[in-house]
C-alpha cells in the first residue's frame, strides 16, 4: 500500500473528485432526459406506501400489493409489505394503475394513481385498510379483527376481542393459543418447553413480572413468536412472548374508564387516557385490583431415608389476598417527519399475602400416627420502576429504509417473607417457629439500536446491537421463634449474601430477498454471556459464553390467498440467577430450592413448517413443529438425606435444585381455524397433537408420551348490541423428569352489552362454570413419591362496566375483566 504523507489533503482531493463525478453523472441524466426516441422511453419511476389497519393504525406486515395496468388490468408488478407495512414498486413505466393490496382478515383495497414523465415517483403514505366484511345469507356483516390471529410467523391474541377472558390475567389469555399451557404457579410452557422469554412493549419484561398475576385489562394485544429471527434474542428455547400494553394514537382526548365486582371480595378497575395534539400525544394509564382467592390442596408421599420410610398424608386450605397497582405515563413526539421520539414511565407495586393451614398424618412402620396442625405465612412486597426511551427514523426519500434506537432501565426490589408454624403437635415435636426473609433488588438496563436498509426492490439488510445488564445484590436472612410472641432472633447459620451480576453484548445481521411469489431471509446473532456470582458463605462461580445463532426462512405466496412458510432456528434458554447461586429458598420447613452454580445454558435447534389459506371469512393455519434441546434444563426434587438426618425429627427434608440432562425433543402439529357458521354465530378452534419427550431425572434415557392443547371458542350476536361467547379448553396429560402432570379442562361464558349508544358496556362473567379446573401432579424419584392435588377458587362471577371516551368505543366482544385464581401456593 502506498504510504500517504498528507491525509488531510488526499481527503481533499478524493471529495473533489467524486462531486466532479455526481456533477458529470447529473448531467448526463439531464440530457438522457431531454433525448427523444429510446433513450427518453427508459425514464422509470416507482410507488411506495404503508398499510396500515383503519381502526388501529397498526402496521399490517406481509400483505400482497399488486400494480395493474389501467384500462386492460394488466399485471406490472408485486411486493409485499415489510414488518412496518411499507412497500415499494419501483421500475414502472409513466402511465395510468390500479392498485390492489389484499392481507388476511382485511378487505381487499383498491387505489388509482398516475405516474407521469414531470413526477414518475408517487409516495401514497399512510394507505388505511378496513377489516374483512363478511356475507352470510344475503347479509353483509362488517367485520373486525379476530380474537385470536394466527400468522406463520406469531400469533397475536387481540385481547380486547376476547369475552371469555374477561377479567383474565395474561396467562390465562395465552390458554387459547395451541401448544401454551400454564401451571398453578403461573409458569408458562409452549411446546413443552418453559424456557419462554417475556417481552413488556417489545422489550425484556421485569423480572418480577408474573403473567397470572398481570390483568389483561392492562393489555392491548399478546404476541406468541415461536421461532424468532436474528433480530431478536436468541434468549427462550420456546420462543418469546410479547405483551403489548394499551395506548391510543386518535386525535383529541381518547380512553375508557372500567370498574369490576367479582363473588367473594375481588374488585379492580382501571382508567386509560390519551390526547393527540399536533406532534404530541399524551398516553397514560392506572389500573388496581384487591382479591381475595381460597384453595385446597391434597399430598399423599413416602419417602424412604437412612433406611428408615416415612409416610405423608396432609390436607391443606390456603388464602390468598393479593393487592396491585400500576401507573403508566408516556409522551410520543413526532418533532419531524419520519422522525418520532417516544418516553415512557412505569410504576408497578404487588402485594401478596398468603396463609395455608395444613392437617399433616406422619406414620412410619408400626410407630403410633403423628398428628401436626402447620401454618405456613407468606407475604410479598414488590415493586418495579422502569423508565424508556425510543427513537424512530425513516426516510420518505428511500421507502423501506429505517433506523430505531431503544434504552430502558428497570428497577426491580421489595421483600419476600415466608414463615412455618408448628401449631399442635407431640411434645417431641420442635415447635419454634422459622422465618426467611428475602431482601431483593434487581438492576435491569438496556440499549438497543436496528438499521435496516434498502438495495432495492426486492432486496434489504438489516443489523443491530444490543447490551443487557443484570446486577442483584441481595440477603437471606433465617431466624427462629423460640417460643410463641417471643421476637425472632437470627441466625448466622442459615443466613445469606449474595452478589449476581450477567452482562449480554449482542450483535445481528440479516439478509432478505424477494424474488417474485419467493420471500428468503437469512440471519446470523451472536451473544456473549458473562457472569459472576458470589454466595457468602457458601462459594462464587463464574461463566464466560459465547456463541452464534443462525436463522432462516423461506416462503411462498400461492394463489387463492395462501401462504406456505419454512423455517429454522437455533436458540438456547439460559438459567435465571435463582438457578445458578447456590441460596436455600424455603418454601416450609421439610421443603426448600436452591441454585446450582454448574449450571449451563439450553441449547434448541426450532424448525418449523406452516400453511395458510383464507377463503371468504374462512381461514385455516396448519404448522408442523420440531423443537431438538441438549443440555436440557430440568428441576430435580430429591430428599436431602444429611438435613433429613440433622432435623432429628420423624419425617423428612427435600431438596428441589436443577440441572442439564441430556436431550430432550417435541414435534408435531399445530391447527388453527376461523369459520363462520351463521349471520350470527362464529366458531374458533384451534389445537395441538405433539409427542413431549424429556430426559429421565437418573440422567439415563428418555421418558415421553403424546400429549396435546384444545381450545374452542363459539361467538353469538343475537343481537345488534349483545355479544355472548362460549368457550371451552383442554390440556391433556404432560411428562416431566420426575413424573407427569395429568389433564386441566374447563368451561367459561360471558355475555356484554353495549350501552348508551355505544358509549359504555355492561359485562357479566363466570369462569369455570362447572368447577373442574384443578392441578394433579404425579412424581416420583429415588425413595420418593408423590401425589398433589391442588384446586384454587376458579369458578368466580364478574359483573364489569365500562365507559368509552372520545372515538374509543366497544369492541365486538367483551373488554376484560378479572379472572379466576391460577396461581398460590398449596403446601
Amino acid at each position: 500500500m502506498k504510504h500517504v504523507a498528507n491525509p488531510a489533503a488526499w481527503l481533499g482531493r478524493l471529495s473533489g473528485r467524486l462531486v466532479a463525478a455526481r456533477q458529470l453523472w447529473g448531467l448526463v441524466l439531464l440530457v438522457a432526459g431531454l433525448l427523444p426516441g429510446p433513450l427518453a422511453a427508459q425514464a422509470l419511476g416507482g410507488v411506495s406506501g404503508t398499510l396500515l389497519d383503519q381502526g388501529t393504525r397498526q402496521p399490517l406486515p406481509f400483505a400482497s400489493v399488486l400494480l395493474l395496468r389501467l384500462p386492460d388490468s394488466t399485471w406490472v408488478a408485486n411486493a409485499q409489505t415489510a414488518e412496518n407495512g411499507s412497500f415499494t414498486l419501483v421500475n414502472v413505466k409513466p402511465g395510468r394503475y390500479l392498485l390492489r393490496a389484499e392481507a388476511l382478515g382485511y378487505r381487499p383495497a383498491r387505489r388509482l394513481t398516475t405516474l407521469a414523465v414531470a413526477t414518475p415517483v408517487v409516495r401514497l403514505g399512510e394507505w388505511l385498510v378496513a377489516p374483512a366484511a363478511v356475507q352470510l345469507g344475503g347479509v353483509v356483516v362488517q367485520g373486525e379483527k379476530e380474537m385470536l390471529v394466527d400468522d406463520l410467523d406469531k400469533k397475536v391474541i387481540n385481547v380486547a376481542k376476547d369475552l371469555n377472558s374477561a377479567g383474565g390475567t395474561a396467562a390465562e389469555v395465552l390458554q387459547k393459543v395451541p401448544s401454551v399451557a400454564v401451571d398453578e404457579n403461573g409458569q408458562v410452557s409452549l411446546r413443552g418447553s418453559t424456557g419462554v422469554t417475556l417481552y413488556l412493549d417489545g422489550k425484556p419484561a421485569p423480572s418480577s413480572l408474573r403473567l397470572d398475576q398481570l390483568p389483561a385489562s392492562r393489555l392491548e394485544t399478546i404476541e406468541v413468536i415461536t421461532n424468532p429471527g436474528a433480530r431478536y434474542s436468541a434468549q427462550g428455547a420456546g420462543g418469546i412472548i410479547n405483551l403489548v400494553q394499551k395506548k391510543q394514537t386518535e386525535a383529541g382526548w381518547n380512553g375508557a374508564a372500567l370498574a369490576t365486582v367479582g363473588t367473594r371480595n375481588k374488585y379492580s378497575a382501571s382508567l386509560n387516557l390519551s390526547r393527540k395534539v399536533g406532534k404530541f400525544n399524551f398516553f397514560g394509564s392506572t389500573d388496581g385490583l384487591n382479591n381475595q382467592f381460597r384453595g385446597s390442596s391434597a399430598l399423599q408421599q413416602v419417602a424412604t431415608a437412612d433406611g428408615r420410610t416415612t409416610g405423608t398424608d396432609q390436607t391443606g386450605r390456603t388464602t390468598r389476598h393479593q393487592a396491585n397497582e400500576a401507573l403508566r405515563l408516556g409522551l410520543d413526539y413526532a418533532w419531524r417527519p419520519g422522525q418520532t421520539l417516544t418516553l415512557t414511565t412505569e410504576i408497578y407495586k404487588n402485594d401478596l399475602h398468603q396463609t395455608s393451614d395444613f392437617t399433616t398424618l406422619l406414620t412410619r412402620g408400626t410407630d403410633p400416627i403423628i398428628r401436626l396442625q402447620n401454618q405456613n405465612l407468606e407475604a410479598d412486597n414488590l415493586y418495579t420502576a422502569r423508565v424508556s426511551g425510543n427513537y424512530r427514523h425513516t426516510w420518505a426519500a428511500y421507502p423501506g429504509r429505517e433506523l430505531t434506537a431503544s434504552a430502558t432501565y428497570t428497577l426491580d426490589g421489595g421483600t419476600v417473607t415466608t414463615e412455618q408454624r408448628v401449631l399442635d403437635g407431640p411434645a417431641s415435636y420442635a415447635r419454634q417457629a422459622r422465618r426467611q426473609l428475602l431482601e431483593v433488588t434487581i438492576h435491569l438496563p438496556s440499549a438497543q439500536v436496528d438499521y435496516v436498509h434498502p438495495l432495492d426492490e426486492k432486496r434489504r439488510w438489516g443489523a443491530g446491537l444490543k447490551t443487557d445488564i443484570m446486577v442483584t445484590p441481595g440477603t437471606a436472612d433465617y431466624a427462629v421463634q423460640p417460643v410463641a410472641g417471643a421476637e425472632f432472633i437470627r441466625q448466622e447459620r442459615g443466613s445469606y449474601r449474595y452478589h449476581y451480576q450477567q452482562v449480554i453484548p449482542q450483535a445481528y445481521g440479516s439478509y432478505q430477498h424477494k424474488a417474485g411469489p419467493w420471500d428468503y431471509q437469512a440471519g446470523l446473532r451472536a451473544e456473549f454471556t458473562g457472569l459472576q456470582a458470589r454466595v457468602v458463605p457458601t462459594g462464587s462461580a463464574s461463566q464466560r459464553i459465547f456463541n452464534v445463532f443462525p436463522s432462516a426462512t423461506v416462503a411462498r405466496t400461492l394463489p387463492h390467498e395462501q401462504r406456505i412458510q419454512l423455517s429454522y432456528s437455533r436458540r438456547l434458554n439460559r438459567p435465571n440467577f435463582l438457578q445458578i447461586i447456590a441460596l436455600p429458598i424455603y418454601s416450609d420447613a421439610r421443603n426448600y430450592v436452591v441454585g446450582n452454580p454448574g449450571l449451563r445454558p439450553e441449547y434448541v435447534h426450532a424448525g418449523e413448517l406452516g400453511h395458510q389459506v383464507a377463503w371468504q371469512a374462512t381461514t385455516l393455519s396448519t404448522t408442523v413443529f420440531g423443537r431438538f434441546a441438549s443440555q436440557a434444563l430440568q428441576s430435580l426434587r430429591t430428599i436431602d438425606t444429611l438435613a433429613t438426618r440433622l432435623s432429628g425429627q420423624p419425617d423428612f427434608i427435600t431438596r428441589t435444585s436443577y440441572a442439564n440432562l441430556g436431550r430432550t425433543a417435541s414435534y408435531g402439529l399445530e391447527l388453527s381455524l376461523t369459520q363462520p357458521l351463521t349471520k350470527w354465530w362464529k366458531l374458533i378452534a384451534n389445537g395441538s397433537f405433539y409427542r413431549n419427550q424429556v430426559a429421565s431425572y437418573a440422567g439415563e434415557g428418555t421418558r415421553a408420551n403424546f400429549t396435546g392443547t384444545a381450545y374452542l371458542l363459539n361467538t353469538f350476536s343475537p343481537t345488534k348490541a349483545l355479544a355472548v361467547q362460549l368457550s371451552g379448553n383442554y390440556r391433556a396429560p404432560l411428562v416431566v423428569p420426575q413424573g407427569r402432570l395429568l389433564a386441566v379442562y374447563g368451561v367459561d361464558v360471558a355475555l356484554r352489552q353495549r350501552l348508551l349508544r355505544d358509549r359504555a358496556a355492561l359485562t357479566l362473567r363466570v369462569s369455570d362454570v362447572f368447577n373442574t379446573r384443578r392441578q394433579y401432579t404425579q412424581l416420583g424419584a429415588a425413595g420418593l413419591s408423590a401425589d398433589l392435588q391442588t384446586k384454587y377458587e376458579t369458578r368466580v362471577g364478574y359483573l364489569g362496566f365500562t365507559w368509552f371516551l372520545g372515538a374509543n368505543k366497544p369492541a365486538g366482544a367483551i373488554d376484560n375483566q378479572p379472572n379466576g385464581d391460577t396461581g398460590g401456593f398449596g403446601g
